[in-house]
């Protein structure tokens, strides 16, 4: 093992471990305005008299100018102050741009480029393989795509704060345009409503005090989920607030399932067979998924508002 002194430029003499007739000398350039580093690696050699130099460029992680500049500041004893923190928050959005920028690289090897007749068709047009409209959480930990393994193309996504759909009668919203956009244009056979565990946007409807603050998007744009809320508070207002949260989650879901089945056109589409509507539950604290269909049969014959009824449902 190495360790690398806390300094901008350094070399070291060849070690016995290294080719004794070629001195090896070590140094690593950190530049603070680039969001890369090299490690230089010189090797001379001896010929005819003469010196002939060989050198590598090894790329290091950016991340590690970072533990430099710590391990330095703890070698000196200084406390760091303002000027040093933002010097670091700034690398850690170097580090950020530059982890992105790697993941592109590798999506467009690895992916793209060997896929590449598939994302030319993409390019021309889209047309679900898989049939899907997704409604799911804008929460950074449920992605679509990541836990049902979506790929480009495989699905119509939509994403909003828990996972919510507006009444058809309501005004405009970018998930009402989704819906008709996948229904009508791309004719999706499936539309799936993924809630999920830990919800923030159901933990602040759940708290919220009657129509909430007028002023807040977040209040205003949640109270669409009241219903769930109201029936939560029906059956399970003597539990914890933590359950009571997980109970609405779900609740929620079914809830949204109903309002779908108000635009004329879904209901039209699910009334004749070609559009089904189903509800998904992910629960990332013991990695679970549950699945179930909406039974428009069984659903007609229930009184409006009760609610829905539900098929195969499964947990995997």
């Amino acid at each position: 093992m190495l360790f690398v002194p806390c300094c901008r430029i350094f070399e070291i003499p060849s070690f016995p471990f290294m080719a004794s007739s070629s001195p090896t000398h070590l140094s690593l350039s950190l530049d603070p305005s680039s969001s890369t580093s090299l490690l230089n690696l010189q090797t001379q050699r001896t010929i005819s008299g003469s010196n002939d130099f060989e050198k590598t460029h090894l790329r290091i992680p950016v991340s590690f100018r970072k533990k430099a500049a710590n391990l330095q500041m703890m070698a000196s004893g200084k406390t760091p102050g303002l000027t040093q923190e933002v010097t670091i928050d700034r690398e850690d959005n170097a580090d950020v741009s530059d982890d992105m920028k790697q993941r592109f690289l590798a999506f467009k090897k690895h992916k793209y480029m060997d896929n590449l007749e598939h994302f030319k068709k993409l390019a021309d047009a889209q047309a679900p393989k898989q049939q899907f409209l997704v409604i799911a959480c804008a929460d950074s930990r449920v992605c679509p795509s990541a836990i049902l393994g979506f790929q480009p193309g495989d699905a119509f996504t939509v994403r909003n704060i828990a996972n919510l759909v507006p009444s058809y009668e309501s005004g405009p919203t970018e998930t009402k345009a989704a819906l008709e956009f996948s229904v009508n244009t791309l004719n999706v056979e499936n539309i799936l409503i993924i809630g999920h565990s830990r919800c923030g946007g159901i933990q602040a409807l759940m708290s919220m005090q009657g129509e909430g603050d007028s002023r807040s998007f977040i209040h205003n744009w949640v109270k669409v989920g009241k219903k769930a809320k109201e029936s939560t508070k029906a059956v399970a207002s003597n539990l914890h607030f933590d359950h009571q949260c997980q109970h609405c989650e779900k609740a929620s879901i079914n809830h949204s399932l109903e309002r779908l089945l108000g635009y004329p056109w879904i209901e039209e589409k699910v009334r004749k067979g070609s559009l089904s509507l189903h509800g998904g539950y992910y629960d990332f604290v013991n990695c679970t998924f549950e699945k179930w269909t909406v039974d428009y049969g069984e659903s007609r014959g229930k009184k409006e508002g009760s609610g829905i009824a539900v098929k195969n449902r499964s947990v995997w």
